[in-house]
């Protein structure tokens, strides 16, 4: 069962684990879209490819930051705005569409995050709690903050990412009796914001109007070159 799905019944899902290095040559179509139900709340995030299926299917339209909407026509014919990126179209372009609301997707599902292992590492972005190295995955491991030999459980508020080392010095012990520093503590990961944050994907400037989050750093803007764009046809 992928994500949508899974986002459709309400269940809880497993997150992707966040990146370590974003993805070199990857092209626009395999970036990120944010998708909306009817009522403009995000409930998943899809590939710029699969969006622009979306449109082409009339599943969904297109949102801009003005919470307007256009079909796929329509967007095509907009035009690109201010700090937009292209993507190519067969003899132009249109604007990527980073924003998409579902047409008839109305309900909003009672979402929470699985605590498992994967999702305790994307919460933790594969950092020790500890001394603060990001590490790959292999070199981690999860520790009860509150040792379970003096009543700690396994809970989101008492597992965190450790290194072996950090993990070996506080040995049995909490970290106040093994003279160690947690960097933060340790939380239930609210659904919308871990999300983007262990998607590990780039935040969208367009995304800051339907997520609480901090609007990112602005990016510079692509070549407007036929070698930089990929083709699709434009209903």
């Amino acid at each position: 069962m992928n994500a949508a799905d899974a986002s459709s019944r309400g269940e809880e899902t497993d997150l992707p684990s966040p990146a370590v290095e974003p993805p070199r040559g990857r092209g626009v179509l395999q970036s990120k879209s944010l998708v909306l139900n009817r009522s403009y709340l995000p409930i998943h995030i899809t590939s710029v490819r699969r969006a622009c299926v979306l449109l082409y299917q009339g599943i969904a339209r297109v949102v801009d930051e003005a919470y307007q909407t256009f079909d796929l026509p329509e967007w095509c014919e907009r035009g690109l705005g201010p700090g937009e990126e292209p993507l190519g179209l067969v003899g132009r372009a249109m604007a990527v569409p980073r924003v998409i609301a579902l047409t008839h997707f109305d309900r909003v599902p009672r979402r929470s995050v699985r605590f498992t292992r994967h999702n305790v590492y994307a919460r933790d972005a594969n950092t020790c709690q500890y001394c603060g190295r990001r590490l790959p995955r292999h070199q981690l491991n999860l520790d009860h903050v509150v040792p379970r030999s003096q009543g700690g459980q396994s809970t989101w508020e008492n597992i965190v990412c450790s290194c072996q080392a950090c993990n070996r010095r506080k040995g049995g012990r909490t970290p106040e009796q093994s003279g160690i520093r947690l960097l933060r503590r340790p939380t239930r990961p609210a659904w919308t914001p871990f999300l983007v944050h262990a998607a590990g994907v780039q935040r969208y400037r367009e995304w800051c109007a339907f997520l609480s989050l901090p609007e990112p750093a602005p990016r510079a803007e692509p070549p407007r070159t036929a070698s930089a764009t990929s083709a699709i046809p434009c209903g």
